[in-house]
């Protein structure tokens, strides 16, 4: 009988250790170059510094009364784009408006909007950046401005359905090019 109960017993002590549990969930980690930035100089009014992962700078699109060029990430799926707009002294008001209301438009899809004033009174640039956190279809937009002769806006979005948790490394990542473009912009006269 002992020669039962013991090996019994002695299962029972061994095998009751701590509960199972799951495996924590694990995380994407993405890693992204550190940036090295670049002059760009394209056939327009203004010229900024660019990350070198972004594709050279090839085409200017032209529509009503603006110029735009695309800054292109085709590793990380995404561009931004920049529009170009003289400002006349009728029009600054609704270039600010229109800046604005672009980026309101995504208040459906955003869970918020945060946004920051940007200065720089020495190469007269002044602006705002817009932060946007959610599934919006762009994560980011500013402007920048002199106020009197230059107006430019700039859109971040990406080549995929917009799900912030998946997007969020790419954008935070941009985000830093797209505050470097604005701290880097310089108006030619």
């Amino acid at each position: 009988m002992k020669r039962i109960v013991i090996p019994i017993l002695s299962l029972f002590f061994i095998g009751c250790g701590d509960d199972p549990l799951p495996k924590p969930k694990g995380y994407l980690r993405l890693e992204y170059p550190d940036a090295v930035y670049e002059k760009a100089n394209p056939s327009l009014p203004f010229t900024f510094e660019k990350n070198k992962l972004a594709q050279p700078i090839s085409k200017i699109k032209v529509s009503n009364n603006a110029k735009g060029i695309d800054v292109k990430y085709p590793g990380l799926k995404a561009t931004i784009y920049l529009t170009y707009k003289t400002v006349s002294k009728d029009n600054l008001d609704s270039l600010l408006r229109d800046a604005q209301n672009l980026t309101q438009k995504h208040t459906i899809k955003a869970d918020e909007i945060a946004y920051k004033d940007f200065e720089n009174k020495e190469a007269k640039v002044y602006g705002m950046l817009y932060e946007i956190g959610g599934d919006a279809a762009s994560q980011s937009q500013f402007y920048v401005t002199d106020s009197t002769n230059h107006f430019l806006s700039g859109s971040l979005y990406f080549y995929a359905k917009p799900n912030y948790d998946s997007i969020y490394p790419a954008s935070e990542y941009l985000k830093k090019d797209i505050k470097r473009i604005m701290e880097s912009v310089r108006w030619k006269e």
